[in-house]
């Protein structure tokens, strides 16, 4: 029984009233314990926009992928807000072929260059809208386009909320540190260090903090005719990374790409070391068919070059490593949906475990390896990081920063495109439109993407917490991008210019993220406004469900959903005044029911009502974050003599100030009535010195 009302949903949660009731709790795979739902999007409304301005949760980019550093991903793609939108039930990030171009002002070279990006694709953010620290994170995605065509690389990813993915210059030397300790030698690399006595812009004084990176999972699409060579077990295309990215990384003996690590010294018959054992982190754990990633351990942030957005001196580049597995996918992942979790324990003490649903793979010979059930049913754990495989090695920690969703598909000259390439094909050969490009490709590539059907799909993406800190390990889970204690927006308005687009793009910003309208937005009907938008109201049927007074009727009470019906309406807009005083008609525009937000109403209104340190500390001194003075003795000796022989020069100037006015009369009277002062010079007086 469906009970059909239409009613006002209360604005501020952060989860999606269509999350199903029986999807408002979980139990955690590890400690057991139920864990609650505090943020949900089931992506249900048809034709969501995430323009910046858009929506209340999600920011979709209009901007370059400007990872193309000494250290970058060498990204292809223009990423358009456009792409980004929902579709029967699913939220979907397009990729396809579609040339963008502009001028952009080299200040190195003094000149003007012309760049071209070939590729289209999206990226949705929840920075600065939604943050958290720990919890389970459930993702249900279909992958983008066919499992055995490499060339894309979809992604839904963590990044701490003091660094905007893509902006370079927020990120540089706080991308990936997860370290709470005072190593000088390490100071200068980590912007924000545990050695610093004041860290300024609202931050604690001697707290290391960082712009850090978990992956859900990553994709490596392609075909490797079998499994490929360093992974153990035998991991084949297409597969998964699940990763923790962190700095400081390991320095000495690291593993090398395409090998795994090399755990013991081996010996020669006369006793000397042939080779040194690699060193990497102890106690990693994964099962079924998943194995450590040997071909990416991390990246070193060198020093840069005078042309990059950012700038690192010798002194400043460290070491980030990339602690994570590769899992292997079947074409399945491609064509319907499958679901991720992340379980996330903050901090000291903390730990991180991805879970995979059990699946088979199969080829034509029939099923080669089983996970689970093979039913999608069960969850397999299919890698665990422990924080004292951290602390143990290099000191980091799990991460403890309050930390945004991020969900994307990029296209990247460094990730799947083929390698062994002939020596006769074009170097950086990678436009679908130049036949000379094709041998950089893999077969079928361009036509896949030039079919227009090529997305990623995202059921839902829903986070859990749990209440009872005592009940998991690490430190207790926290909502809001601005926690107290571990602040982020003082330093962000800051450094504001740092979170910006590059010109000509940033031309029409002011800030770095739009104010999201209540309405305002131009329409013919009601339908351009969500006036025939249907949702359930789970949220309120579950609240309901809550209620002491219908305890008796618990098996009836959940039947009763009511429904939402239209997030607008489409009203003709009317100026009065005018020529001769009479209304002229201005246009129609879309007018909010409570409840719903942005310029068409498509969103479910939703604000960050959580703590935030910034606010706690308006109200306090501006002097707040000036240090503690400690003057050495001859320094304030010599400003007391300063300051003595100030007063003796003031207390003369006093003095003659006081002389008889008569004698200044004079000096004045002795000019003529007739001849003028001289230029440029006057006697001020009063206030307005």
């Amino acid at each position: 029984m469906v009970t059909l009302a239409i009613i006002r949903i209360s604005s501020g949660s952060f989860i999606d009233i269509e999350t199903p009731l029986d999807k408002r709790t979980t139990t955690s795979l590890i400690d057991g314990t139920t864990y609650h739902l505090v943020m949900s999007d089931e992506f249900n409304v048809e034709n969501r926009t995430f323009k910046d301005g858009h929506d209340p949760l999600w920011t979709a980019l209009d901007k370059s992928d400007d990872d193309a550093s000494s250290a970058g991903g060498g990204s292809m793609q223009f990423y358009n807000s456009s792409a980004v939108t929902t579709k029967n039930g699913f939220l979907r990030i397009a990729t396809y072929l579609e040339r963008t171009e502009w001028n952009r002002y080299d200040h190195i070279k003094k000149e003007w260059k012309h760049e071209i990006k070939n590729f289209t694709s999206g990226m949705v953010q929840s920075w600065e809208k939604f943050c958290f620290t720990g919890g389970i994170v459930e993702v249900d995605v279909i992958f983008p386009g066919e499992a055995y065509i490499g060339g894309l690389w979809p992604a839904i990813w963590m990044l701490g909320n003091l660094g905007r993915a893509t902006y370079e210059p927020s990120t540089n030397n706080l991308w990936p540190w997860s370290y709470n300790k005072c190593d000088r030698e390490l100071q200068q690399a980590q912007t924000i260090s545990a050695c610093n006595a004041q860290n300024h812009y609202g931050m604690h004084p001697k707290q290391g903090r960082g712009a850090t990176e978990i992956d859900i999972v990553e994709v490596m699409t392609g075909s490797s005719d079998g499994p490929i060579p360093g992974t153990k077990p035998g991991v084949s295309y297409p597969y998964c990374d699940m990763t923790l990215q962190v700095a400081p990384g390991v320095t000495k003996n690291r593993p090398q790409s395409g090998a795994l690590p090399k755990r013991k010294n081996v010996l020669s018959k006369n006793g000397h070391t042939e080779f040194l054992a690699d060193t990497w982190y102890d106690g990693l754990m994964y099962a079924g068919n998943t194995s450590i990633n040997p071909f990416f351990y991390g990246t070193y942030m060198a020093e840069t070059k005078p042309n990059e957005p950012v700038s690192r001196t010798k002194k400043q580049a460290f070491q980030a490593d990339a602690v994570g597995v590769v899992h292997e996918l079947t074409p399945a992942h491609f064509e319907k949906p499958h679901t991720f979790r992340l379980e996330w324990q903050p901090g000291r003490g903390g730990r991180l475990d991805w879970f995979v649903k059990s699946h088979k793979i199969e080829n034509e010979n029939g099923t080669i390896y089983v996970e689970g059930d093979g039913k999608g049913e069960e969850w397999v754990h299919a890698f665990g990081i422990e924080d004292k495989s951290l602390e143990e090695l290099t000191g980091s920690q799990i991460p403890i920063e309050p930390s945004y969703f991020i969900m994307n598909v990029a296209v990247s000259s460094t990730w799947g495109f083929p390698y062994d390439r002939p020596e006769w094909c074009p170097k950086d050969c990678f436009d679908c439109a130049n036949p000379q490009c094709a041998c950089s490709f893999y077969p079928g590539y361009c036509q896949m993407l030039e079919s227009g059907k090529t997305a990623m799909y995202i059921d839902h993406i829903r986070l859990y917490q749990s209440s009872d800190d005592a009940a998991h390990v690490g430190q207790p889970h926290t909502l809001g991008c601005d926690p107290p204690e571990y602040p982020t927006k003082e330093w962000i308005e800051g450094h504001y210019y740092h979170y910006m687009r590059n010109p000509p793009f940033s031309f029409e910003d002011t800030r770095p993220l739009r104010k999201v309208p209540r309405g305002g937005g131009t329409c013919t009907s009601d339908a351009d406004c969500g006036g025939n938008v249907v949702r359930k109201n789970f949220t309120a049927a579950f609240e309901k469900s809550l209620s002491s007074d219908l305890s008796t009727k618990a098996g009836r009470r959940l039947e009763s959903v009511m429904e939402v019906h239209g997030g607008g309406k489409c009203s003709s807009e009317v100026a009065h005044g005018g020529l001769f005083g009479l209304e002229s008609f201005m246009g129609s525009v879309c007018v909010c029911e409570e409840g719903f937000t942005g310029p068409h109403c498509m969103s479910q209104d939703m604000k960050d009502t959580f703590p935030s340190a910034y606010e706690l500390n308006a109200p306090l001194s501006p002097f707040r974050a000036i240090p503690n003075i400690a003057l050495p003795g001859f320094m304030f000796a010599i400003l007391s003599i300063m300051s003595f022989f100030l007063m003796l020069y003031l207390n003369w100037k006093v003095n003659w100030e006081k002389k008889p006015l008569e004698s200044k009369h004079l000096i004045n009277s002795s000019r003529r009535k007739d001849e003028p002062s001289k230029p440029g010079i006057s006697l001020v007086t009063g206030n307005n010195i």
